[in-house]
């Protein structure tokens, strides 16, 4: 909804002196001491007033004062009738001044009623506030028409820029205060951005170890449920603690891709292969650098599908191919299929839908189903 201009008051920032600096801070301070110097000068020394008057219009200057200073305080508080009583005050005390034949205090005020009523005040009441001042200032003084009239409009203009400086100040300060919201909110949103990748990283590394133990474990219970042979019992649970231990090695992993320091993925992948009888890699394409997350999409997805063949179809044939082009990195992992396992049926299934989030996130996609002979998993993510 738009401000209506006339009734409008300046903003808060703009009746402050927030966002003043300390040099205009000062001159503004010695601008208004040399003026009450003059002020006081011209009451005091040229008045020829007895002892008694000089009290009174000492009395007169810090009664100005306070009112100016409250006047001050109501503007701020966005307070119109008091706003207005006090200026009338100050109105009626230089037309007092006058007519005790203290002229110059009396011209000094009725001018700087007007300015700061145009520079405080909403428009609807500046403007009359400002005529009546300088009305009294064009009755009073000597001057010509002309130059009284220029004068006049001269004073009023210097109160409305003095309006639209301030206005721009308060603008200013509020444009700073957004922006600075807006980094705390970006940091923020970094933050949890951060966070949330690091969860995603520790989830995938214990979810691939833990599912990759619980699939020798499970053998190995199965064994010693059915009387199975002694060795084949230790077999899986020797795998098992080998699997914990290449737990621990792609936790490090982890923790060196959240702080920036990752192996090269093709590096990862023929390390992956290395451990498994019957798994090669192909790499094709020109080789380029990719993102942490792209990186470890990539590197849990590979894991994910092996972890998915040992347990699906123990001894099966794998070949992984990581193929670059212009656009995207694929990764094409594809078993020759086998005679299902005995934990074909444990595990929840969430491993390849949360690859498949993953994947998703990053403006790619995983497509996972049977092959010609096995099981194919496809991931295609943007570079």
């Amino acid at each position: 909804m738009t401000e209506n201009l006339w009734t409008s008051w300046p903003s808060r920032e703009a009746l402050s002196r927030a966002g003043v600096s300390a040099a205009r801070r000062m001159l503004g301070r010695a601008g208004r001491l040399f003026a009450l110097g003059m002020l006081l000068w011209t009451t005091f020394a040229s008045s020829g007033l007895p002892a008694w008057g000089n009290v009174a219009a000492a009395a007169g200057v810090v009664l100005c004062g306070l009112l100016v200073w409250a006047f001050f305080r109501t503007t701020f508080r966005n307070r119109l009738p008091s706003s207005v009583a006090l200026i009338s005050l100050l109105l009626g005390l230089a037309l007092v001044a006058y007519t005790t034949g203290l002229r110059v205090p009396a011209l000094v005020l009725w001018c700087g009623c007007a300015v700061c009523s145009m520079e405080r005040l909403p428009l609807a009441a500046a403007l009359p506030v400002a005529a009546t001042g300088l009305g009294a200032y064009a009755a009073v003084t000597n001057d010509g028409r002309l130059t009284t009239v220029v004068t006049a409009v001269g004073i009023a203009l210097a109160g409305y820029v003095l309006r639209l400086d301030a206005e721009a100040r308060g603008s200013a300060l509020r444009l700073l205060a957004q922006e600075r919201a807006a980094r705390a909110a970006e940091a923020e949103s970094a933050a949890l951005a951060e966070r949330t990748r690091i969860a995603r990283e520790i989830h995938d590394v214990l979810a691939h170890s833990l599912s990759a133990q619980l699939v020798h474990l499970e053998a190995a219970r199965l064994l010693i449920e059915r009387e199975g042979d002694r060795d084949k019992i230790l077999e899986r649970v020797v795998a098992a603690r080998g699997m914990a231990r290449e737990g621990l090695a792609e936790t490090r992993q982890a923790l060196s891709a959240l702080r920036g320091e990752m192996s090269p993925v093709e590096e990862f992948l023929s390390e992956l292969v290395a451990t498994e009888d019957g798994a090669d890699v192909t790499i094709s394409g020109e080789r380029r650098p990719l993102t942490a997350e792209t990186s470890q999409a990539v590197r849990r997805v590979a894991q994910e599908a092996m972890t998915n063949v040992r347990k699906h179809a123990p001894g099966a044939r794998v070949h992984i191919r990581l193929e670059f082009d212009e656009h995207q990195v694929m990764l094409n992992v594809r078993d020759s299929g086998g005679s299902p396992g005995e934990l074909t049926g444990s595990g929840a299934g969430y491993g390849l839908l949360g690859m498949r989030e993953r994947a998703e996130l990053l403006g790619g996609s995983l497509e996972a189903g049977p092959g010609e002979e096995g099981f194919v998993v496809t991931l295609k993510v943007p570079v």
